[in-house]
Formats: structure tokens, sequence, C-alpha cells
């Protein structure tokens, strides 16, 4: 079944503890806020610019999001580790970068459904080895890298724009990574391995990692750096031809 891929057990055996409860408010607290946030922001760039979407293009919309979501899920299945860098709970993997075409094709909420239904089909497929924690990390930090980026690539549709919008969203990723890893990611994650034998696994890969502000700095900050980073170059370079193909797509269907 499903279910015995999940490790509830051990995510909510102390589920009457405050601080379990705490987590798991903060987790909703985060969904809710970047699906509000990303909504909010589409609504002010289309009523600033006076868009508004056709009623005709809504299909050609959830098509296109679907298919992003696909591919992004088949990246995600194909994540890897990289234990000379860090952890082996920390993934690389490619499938931020659907969800950045589609927000910057689409907008910012396309860019937040890409990543939730990647998530949720990750779960189905693979079930959950962190207890969700690894999942709703990979929906968190995904968001935040799409929706800055869609932003500032929406107020004006150029390369410029696109490129500026995607190095704040790798700094803005890099500070949202660090914060939610020291204070709810990694607590969270104690409850199904001790902090120091998280600390270390960092240990073993970089002596200078002796607690968590080092497992931050020479850890999480570099992992997210070079991801995105690597994510960045790859949409700078591709984006205009696959957004063309969008494009086109959205026209035959139309």
């Amino acid at each position: 079944m499903l279910l015995d891929y999940f490790n509830f057990p051990k995510l909510w055996e102390n589920i009457s503890n405050s601080d379990n409860i705490k987590t798991i408010i903060i987790f909703v607290g985060v969904i809710v806020a970047l699906f509000l946030i990303a909504i909010q922001a589409e609504r002010i760039i289309n009523k600033a610019k006076g868009e508004t979407v056709k009623k005709e293009f809504k299909t050609q919309r959830m098509t296109i999001i679907a298919m992003l979501a696909a591919i992004a899920v088949i990246l995600n299945l194909l994540s890897f580790s990289l234990p000379f860098f860090v952890p082996s709970f920390y993934k690389f993997d490619f499938s931020d970068f659907p969800a950045i075409i589609g927000a910057f094709a689409l907008g910012p909420v396309a860019g937040v459904v890409i990543q939730t239904v990647k998530t949720l089909l990750n779960i189905v497929i693979n079930g959950t080895a962190t207890g969700f924690i690894g999942e709703f990390a990979l929906f968190m930090i995904g968001s935040s890298f799409v929706i800055p980026a869609s932003i500032v690539y929406y107020f004006k549709r150029t390369k410029k724009s696109a490129i500026i919008g995607l190095w704040i969203s790798v700094a803005i990723v890099v500070i949202v990574g660090c914060v939610m890893n020291e204070h709810v990611l990694l607590p969270a994650y104690t409850a199904m391995l001790p902090m120091d034998a998280i600390i270390g696994m960092g240990t073993e890969i970089n002596p200078a990692i002796t607690g968590m502000g080092t497992f931050i700095l020479f850890a999480v900050a570099p992992f997210n750096l070079v991801k995105y980073a690597v994510v960045t170059v790859i949409t700078t370079f591709t984006y205009k031809p696959i957004s063309r193909l969008i494009t086109s797509v959205r026209n035959k269907q139309g």
C-alpha cells in the first residue's frame, strides 16, 4: 500500500509535543503564504498592465501547466546526491527548470502550481523517506525561486529583466534556505535523526562543519547557491526558444 512508504510513526509519534504542532503550523502557513503571494502578485501585475486571462486560453494554460509539471516530475525522479559536497539527504535535480519556464510564460501562480503538482506526485510515486520534511522543503524552496523571478520578469518582459529576476531569486533562495533549515527544517528532521548525527554527516564531508551555524554556512548555503545558479544559467540560454514553442502551442489550440 502507498501508506507503507510513509514514515507516519516516526514523524507523528510525539504529535502532542508542542514543537511538532508548531512545525505543522509553520509548514501549512508557509504553503498558504506562498500561494497568496503568487496570486496577489499576479493580480497586481495584471491590473497595472491592464491584462486579463482570456477564457479561450484557460484550457491551454492548464494543458501547458500539466505538461511542464510532468516534465518536472520526471526531472525530480532523476535527482541525485552529491556526497562529496553535502549530506546525502540533500538532493540535486533540475525539476525547478520547468517551473520557472511556466512562471515566466504564464505567471507566478502557474509556477507555484507546477511546484505543487511536482511535489504531490513525487510523494505518490516515491512515498517519503523524510516524513514529508524533504517534500515540504522541495516545494518551499522551489516556490521561493519561481515567485520573485517571475514577478520581476512580468513587469518588463525582456531578457535583461529575466536575468535580473533569476539572480535575485537565487539570493532569496539562499537566504530562505538558510533561515528555514536552521529554524524549521533541520529541527523537524531531528524527529527522525538526532541533530548530532546530522551535523556529523556534514563534518565527514567538511571538517569545518562543527555545529548548526557552520552546517548552514558550509553545506546549506553552497548547495542552494550552486543548484539554483545552474538552473538560472540553463533558463537564461533556453527560455526564449521554449517560450516561442509555448506561444506556438497556445496559438494552435486557440
